[in-house]
């Protein structure tokens, strides 16, 4: 493949969409975790279960996000030149992330004042939507508030992040001795972890010295402020660097995804050590805390990059022919993540009080999100100007123009 000419990649569009989708789910199961969390609402069917898919969702979903994001990245960039990449960055990026603030924060706010509500035997929606929209009143509230408490932090950071390595690779070019040792030295690097059989555990080496130093056991969600998150930066910087590099090359995605039962193993002991070892993070007297944490870090970064690896191999096998049905979702995949949220808390909420198995519950929301979602994405996002700049152009509507055409041809 020829890094100058764009090839859609049908298995790593499965990928990214899988990304965001799960990411969907994620968020829909936290009001069934067994604890409160400080998540909006708080369901009354809660399960131990949901705790570990959190645990192993949260991983590596965004860290998988961004090593393929860092690969379409790199291929974009040779593609279209550095002006035309900037560009594409800010409308994509930049543009849906303030927009998108805008539109939905204060439906997410309105969200948790009803969950608390909700919590307290009573629910009162139209209180809820004016108090939230109350943040608009000042220039100042909007800045105090921007970024926090929305999941849109992760286009802030691509931003960043893709900024930065263009940035990076423009200074290296300036030199071109330099250049050709650093892309040599990369290039040789990158090949060499790919091809390994310790490939995973090298890379969990840098890994754990991030997550030593997020506020938490594990990845930190930093939607707290608009002053970068040094280690979060770094984790899913180093993601999409890889990601990057590994286009240079294009033989070594398929090295990286190779799917053995030896890693499959090392995935499973790596899940088993990580949820046991958990449950000492709030041990905070336990004599051996530092080595606990060390050991469940480890555990935790082996997870991360094994289910990576594996998900990345597992859409490979599935996905080798190009598929309609698998384009439709990969392309409305992004609408989904950005506009899913405020329907999960909502719909969350509607659920919180009903005498339902949580799985019944927990379905039924992700079904609802989704058809909410695809409808309007259908309707009035993919062949209108937002279709253009969440995908790159306008596409033809499928769903509904699909129906129309059949109830012609039935009263033809």
């Amino acid at each position: 493949m020829s890094l100058h000419s764009y090839t859609r990649l049908d298995y790593l569009d499965a990928v990214r969409a899988f990304a965001l989708i799960l990411g969907i789910i994620f968020h829909a199961s936290l009001s069934f975790m067994p604890i409160f969390i400080g998540w909006a609402v708080m369901d009354i069917s809660t399960s131990n279960v949901i705790g570990i898919f959190a645990l192993v969702s949260h991983s590596f979903r965004m860290e998988l996000f961004f090593l393929i994001a860092g690969f379409f990245a790199h291929m974009k960039f040779h593609q279209q030149g550095a002006v035309a990449f900037f560009q594409l960055r800010i409308v994509r990026i930049g543009i849906p992330f303030i927009i998108g603030w805008i539109i939905l924060r204060p439906l997410l706010v309105s969200g948790w004042v009803m969950g608390a509500e909700s919590m307290q035997g009573n629910v009162n929606v139209l209180p809820a939507l004016t108090n939230a929209f109350t943040m608009f009143e000042s220039l100042a509230g909007m800045t105090k508030f921007l970024l926090v408490g929305t999941h849109l932090w992760f286009l802030y950071y691509l931003l960043i992040i893709s900024v930065s390595v263009v940035v990076l690779r423009y200074f290296i070019e300036l030199n071109s001795a330099v250049k050709h040792n650093i892309l040599m030295f990369s290039d040789n690097v990158i090949a060499k972890l790919c091809y390994s059989r310790f490939a995973i555990l090298l890379l969990a080496i840098p890994t754990v010295w991030c997550l030593w130093f997020m506020d938490h056991w594990g990845v930190d969600t930093a939607d707290k402020s608009l002053l970068p998150h040094i280690p979060v930066s770094l984790l899913y910087g180093g993601f999409f660097t890889f990601g990057w590099l590994m286009h240079r090359q294009s033989e070594l995605m398929e090295q990286f995804a190779r799917l053995t039962w030896s890693k499959v193993i090392l995935c499973l002991s790596a899940i088993i050590g990580s949820v046991i070892l958990s449950s000492f993070e709030m041990s905070l007297a336990h004599p051996q805390y530092t080595l606990l944490k060390a050991g469940y870090l480890f555990s935790y970064a082996i997870m991360m990059w094994t289910l990576v690896s594996l998900t990345i191999g597992c859409c490979k096998g599935l996905f080798k022919k190009s598929n309609k049905v698998l384009r439709y979702i990969a392309d409305a995949s992004y609408w989904l993540y950005l506009i899913h949220l405020p329907i999960v808390i909502w719909l969350q909420i509607a659920f919180a009080e009903l005498l339902f198995h949580w799985g019944i519950k927990l379905v039924a929301i992700c079904s609802l999100t989704f058809f909410i979602s695809i409808v309007i994405y259908d309707v009035f996002v993919r062949s209108t100007f937002v279709g253009a700049t969440l995908n790159g152009k306008k596409r033809k509507r499928v769903i509904f123009t699909r129906q129309i055409k059949i109830r012609n041809e039935r009263y033809a």
